[in-house]
Order: structure tokens, then sequence, then C-alpha cells
């Protein structure tokens, strides 16, 4: 923060050193000081500002996300996945108030957890205010919106309230304090013992907090099975199509527009200026940029995955579409600030192909996951940490993590390997991490009998069995003939289902 002083011994001999001068310099001081306090004043509240309309956009991907999850699953299973994102939120609102900000963020601490700001004791301080607070819990509850849509159709309530507490209160908080804390050993922004020299730029979480959600729900998915009837005897895959492409569509575009606060708003603060002041670049330009650079890799995705799925399948898939948007912008989520435009498109092309090619691998292995969560935020995740390592810009990372001169850049752009080789180290710890904590839970509870339903009740489907009944009429061309009956949610008769 930049302030002025003003010295009334310095200004008294240019108004002639009398005793009426004195008194002049110290008025003319006292207003100027006054100005000053309230022009920072003025700078933390736009800043702040700034910092809660992002957060906010970042909770409205909730919605999006329920959206998208409602519209990727069959009918019968609609209140459920829409009731499991509600639940995320507000789980995920309490657990990360009273452990996870302060695992994640409590400084002083060590490099590898945090110590302090328990249940949001001594807040606000220097550091962090209130909207910092509430950015980061927006953030951490949509690691655990990925999850959901891996295990969805087929998994106990009581293990979505498991499952995300743990994952917002405990897993997702650690890994962020190691790349995101002043204090975490491989964050970028700390004061020395950097990691290979230069720290991980991961900007706003392909790592942190899409490879986070997208293995979790991997080992939720691998441990509890394919939903019944999703590949045949021989192994062949069967379409389980989601019930409403209209929703699907729209949670894309919520998604979408929530994404301007995920990857711009991950700056924290806009009223900075790189060099002189008085220009017209600053930290606003980086800001815009980053939404150009977030707007250009989901543009190339969609359009590479229309017609790369055209050539594969024969169809226009607008879901397809969908995923592939999404799989770009998880991509470019880690070096949207660090990239040029150009370098995005080819970022998006990439991710585009990384998603059909594990999905062509989730099926060949019987891997089941409707919204294809793990392969989408965990492989592109993954892919666009490594795009990363390779197309960040000298100037560029300079300007967003000074202060360590002949700091590593991308190595296609001329700044050596030494970049590359702390993301390789991310990606192995954070699929390291999250598979030793979350496999573990989702495996103990399958031991206890707390993770999948019956078959019973997957087939006449969680709405009916678990929430009371169906969310609308609806024909689920996937069921038996019993179940292909139209419904309303009044005057449902679950035995007779």
């Amino acid at each position: 923060m930049v302030t002025f002083a003003c010295s009334a011994a310095d200004l008294r001999p240019l108004l002639g050193g009398t005793a009426n001068a004195t008194a002049a310099a110290e008025y003319i001081c006292s207003g100027f000081d006054a100005v000053s306090n309230k022009l920072v004043d003025v700078t933390y509240a736009i800043d702040n500002t700034y910092l809660l309309f992002s957060a906010y956009l970042v909770f409205s991907m909730q919605l999006g996300f329920a959206m998208l999850c409602a519209g990727s699953v069959r009918a019968k299973n609609t209140m459920n996945i829409m009731l499991t994102n509600v639940l995320d939120a507000a789980t995920g609102g309490l657990f990360y108030y009273l452990f996870g900000f302060a695992l994640a963020y409590g400084s002083p601490s060590n490099g590898f957890v945090g110590k302090h700001f328990f249940g949001l004791d001594r807040f606000p301080s220097p550091s962090f205010d209130y909207s910092f607070f509430l950015y980061q819990w927006a953030f951490a509850i949509a690691a655990a919106g990925i999850t959901s849509g891996s295990i969805a159709e087929r998994t106990q309530f009581v293990a979505y309230l498991i499952y995300s507490s743990f994952l917002t209160g405990l897993v997702y908080p650690i890994v962020s304090h190691w790349f995101w804390s002043a204090d975490g050993w491989g964050s970028p922004a700390r004061g020395d013992n950097l990691l290979f020299g230069s720290g991980v730029i991961d900007f706003a979480g392909s790592g942190v907090v899409h490879m986070v959600g997208g293995i979790a729900g991997l080992w939720g998915a691998l441990i509890e099975g394919p939903r019944m009837g999703r590949f045949d005897l021989n192994g062949k895959p069967a379409s389980f199509r989601g019930h409403s492409g209209t929703l699907v569509v729209l949670g894309t575009f919520l998604l979408w527009f929530g994404w301007y606060g995920f990857n711009p708003g991950s700056f924290l603060n806009i009223l900075k200026t790189y060099g002189d002041t008085g220009s017209y670049y600053g930290q606003w330009s980086a800001i815009g940029r980053t939404a150009v650079t977030t707007t250009l890799a989901g543009s190339a995705a969609a359009l590479t995955t229309l017609f790369g799925k055209r050539l594969l399948t024969g169809h226009w898939n607008v879901t397809d579409v969908c995923n592939g948007l999404l799989g770009g912008f998880a991509a470019i989520t880690g070096g949207c600030s660090v990239v040029d435009p150009w370098a995005a498109v080819f970022c998006g092309f990439v991710a585009a192909w990384v998603l059909i090619g594990f999905n062509k691998l989730a099926e060949r292995f019987k891997y089941d996951d409707p919204l294809e969560a793990a392969q989408l935020h965990g492989g592109c995740g993954a892919w666009g940490i490594i795009f990363t390592a390779l197309f960040a810009k000298k100037a560029y990372v300079n300007e967003i993590y000074p202060g360590q001169p002949g700091r590593p850049y991308g190595l296609f752009m001329g700044g050596g390997g030494r970049l590359l080789a702390a993301h390789i180290v991310q990606i192995l710890v954070v699929t390291g991490w999250v598979s030793v904590t979350m496999g573990t839970l989702f495996w103990i509870l399958q031991k206890f009998r707390l993770l999948r339903i019956s078959s019973d009740e997957e087939m006449a489907g969680l709405d009916v069995t678990s929430h009371g009944g169906l969310a609308y009429a609806y024909h689920d061309e996937n069921s038996d003939q019993a179940m292909k009956n139209s419904f309303m949610m009044t005057n449902v008769d679950s035995s007779a289902v």
C-alpha cells in the first residue's frame, strides 16, 4: 500500500521560516495527511469490493454445478443431486469456518499446515479481511461440488455429508496452504527457499481446486463401482444419458459466468500499479487479460470437442461440447494470468483431446463417472499445470510475483525447466495426498456399508426412496417397464414403484 508523508519541518523554509510559516506548514501537512489517509481507505474499500464481487461470482458457480449435475443424471435422481449441491455449500461453510480457513491461511505457520484463525478467531487482521474468507470458502465448496458429480446416482446421502465435511475441512485446505499461503512449501509467494527457485504457479487452482476435486471423485467412483447396467456382461458400455440437455447448457453458462470471478478474481485486488503511476497499464490490465485467456481457452476447447466428436461419432453433441468447454476452463485456470491469449487457445485445444482421451480410457476400464468429473477436472487440471510450466511468460510472472530476480518461467518461452520440475512435483503430491486421504475415507465408508445404496434403491431412484417423491413428471428410457410411466411428485406410492 503506497502512502504519502508531509513534513512541516521540510515545508517551513519554503514558506519563509517565520512563526506564521510554521503554523501554515503544520496546517498544510495536517490536511495533506488527512487526504492521504482517505486515499488509503478508498484503496482498501475498492479492493475489498472487488474481492467481494468476485466471491459472489464464484459462489454463483454452485448454481451452475447444480444445474449441470441435475441435467446430467437420470430424472429419478434429480432431487438427490440438487440437495447434495445445496449441502456442499452449507456443510462447507461451517467446516471451512471452523477448521478449513485456519489450516489453509493461518499464518504465521510452517510450510505444511496453518495454525491460526480457527473459527475466525482474531479476525480480521492486517493480512486478511472477511472478504478474503468468503472468497476462499467459495473455492473450497467448488472442489466438493466436483466430487459429487463423480459418485452421483448410487451414493448414500450420509456419505455425501461425511466426505464433503472432510474435504472442505481438511483435505482441500492443506493443499491450498501448500501452494497459496505465503508460508506454503510450494508457494511462489514465499520470501525464500522457493521450490526449484520458483514455487508452483497455480494461479487460480488447476491443481489446488480441480485436481483435488477430480481425484477425490475418481476414488469415490472406483470404490463404489459403476451404476447398475452401465456396462453389460461383455464390458460394453450402455448409454446412460442425462435427462435434460437444457439444464446442462444452463449450468454450463452459469459456470462460464462464474469463472470470471474464479480466475480474474484470484488477483485479490485491482488497484495496483506495475511500475510508474499514472499509466494506463496496471493490475486492472492483467485482470482483463486473464478474463480474455479464460474465454479463449474455453472457446477453443468447445470448438475442438464439437468437431472432434463429430469425426469420432458422427454427431453434434451439446453435452460433449459443454464438457469440453469446461475442460478448457479447468486447464487454463492455473496459468490464466501468466500466458498470452494465443497460448490460451492452444491450451484449450489440447484440453479437449485430453478429455476425449480420458473418457475413452474410462470406458475401457469400466469406470463410471456420470459427469466425467474426474476426467474433466483431474485430467484437464493436470494438463493445465503442465501447460503453465511450458508457456508462462517472463514479464507476466515478474509482474504478478515480484521481488525474486531470475525467477524461472515457461520452458517454451526460454525460462528453463525448473518451473516444469516444480509443477511435476505438484501433480505427484496432490495425487498422493488426495488418494491417501479421500481414498481411505471412501474405503472406510464402503466397509461400513455407508457408501453405496442397495440395488433396489438404485433401480427405483433416490428421489423416491430417500427424498419423498420425484422431482417432476418424466419418462426414463433407461429404466424397466414398471418405471416407464409418467409420475408427478404428488400422489406417488413408492411401494408401487
